[in-house]
This record gives C-alpha cells, structure tokens and sequence, in this order.
C-alpha cells in the first residue's frame, strides 16, 4: 500500500479506537506510520481523511453483510418477503451487537452532521448509494437492478431503521428487537392491527 492507502487504514483504526472527533492527525500517522505532512497532500486535511474513513468503514461494514445470505427458506425464490425481511434484519442485528466500536463511531457521526456542514455534505453525497445497497440486500438482487425511486423511497426506509437499531443498541443492547419483531411490527402496522389486545 501506499501512503494514502496507509493514512486511510489508520484513520479507520483511530476511528474505532479513538471516535471521530477525539481523533488527531498525530494519532493517524502514529497508526498509518505514515508522515504528518502526507495528510494534506493527500487530502487536503485530516477532517477531510476522517470523513473518507467514516464512509469507507460504512461501505465495507455494509458489503460484509452482503455477502452473508439470510437462511436458505428466507432467501428462496417465491419466499415469504416478511420471513426474507426478519432474516436480513437478523443478519444486521447480529453484526450490530458483535460491533460496537463501529457502532459507537457512526451514531456519533450522527451528532456532528448539524454543525459539520462538510461531514454532512460528504455524508449525505453517498446517502443515496447506501439506500440503494440496502434494497439490493433486503431484495437479493445486484445493486444493478435497483431503480431510482426504490433506492430513494425504500432505502429511506431501511436507513431509518438502520439508524435507529444503532442508536437503540448503544442505549438497550438487552432489549433489541429480533427480525422477526421487526417483521410482525411491519405486519401489525400495515394491517392497522398496532395495538394487541389488553389481557
């Protein structure tokens, strides 16, 4: 690899080890074993490689969960979409729990989008190619076949879920939802059946 390869490498290792505010540009040559100066000429400035590593560490997080598929009754073709739904969800859940230094990195992102306009405007460039890579997975399909309207729509939906599992995780990791939850919660609210019956 070379230097820029190395300072992204570190900067994605200070990420989870540090966070993304508390970490320094010597922290990232100290990981990188790259050199200070390096940083700018590579990309301009150390806020401008953390937001590169806080994008290429989502992309990566989310390609490992692609490349697991939900159980085999749940991914067959003519499957029920709410059994496919629970079983992806699961996938997400599990790597949620076994994860939270990245966890921890991203919801703290979250925090600094209202007064970091250039997190935010990096951010929300990839946010509609992560909306789509979430309908590609849910779907079992290439990224490819993923139309526009769906990617924005749907993939609004399942980064807003997203989201929320990961911020739920940080605060009730003990009292997640299952896939399945999620999937009879979907169920019960677009059959207008949200409340159950009081014993």
């Amino acid at each position: 690899m070379g230097h820029r390869e190395d300072l992204l490498e570190g900067a994605k290792r200070c990420l989870l080890e540090k966070g993304y505010a508390r970490t320094t540009a010597r922290d990232i040559v100290a990981a990188s074993g790259a050199n200070l100066a390096s940083i700018g000429y590579h990309y301009g400035s150390k806020d401008a490689l953390m937001r590169q590593a806080i994008i290429a560490s989502s992309e990566e997080w989310g390609a490992g969960v692609a490349q697991v598929q939900p159980a085999e009754e749940a991914g067959a073709e003519g499957a029920d979409p709410l059994e496919r739904f629970a079983a992806v969800w699961d996938l997400f859940l599990q790597r949620i729990a076994t994860e939270r230094e990245f966890i921890a990195a991203q919801v703290e992102v979250l925090g600094l989008l209202p007064r970091d306009a250039g997190l935010r405007e990096a951010i929300g460039e990839v946010l509609p190619e992560g909306g789509e890579g979430l309908v590609a997975i849910f779907a079992g399909v290439p990224d490819t076949e993923v139309d526009a309207e769906s990617a924005r729509v749907v993939g609004s939906f399942y980064q807003a879920l997203l989201t929320g599992l990961m911020v739920q995780s940080l605060l009730t990791p003990d009292a997640m939802p299952s896939g399945r939850d999620l999937a009879t919660a979907l169920r019960r609210v677009t059959a207008g059946e949200v409340l159950g019956k009081r014993p």
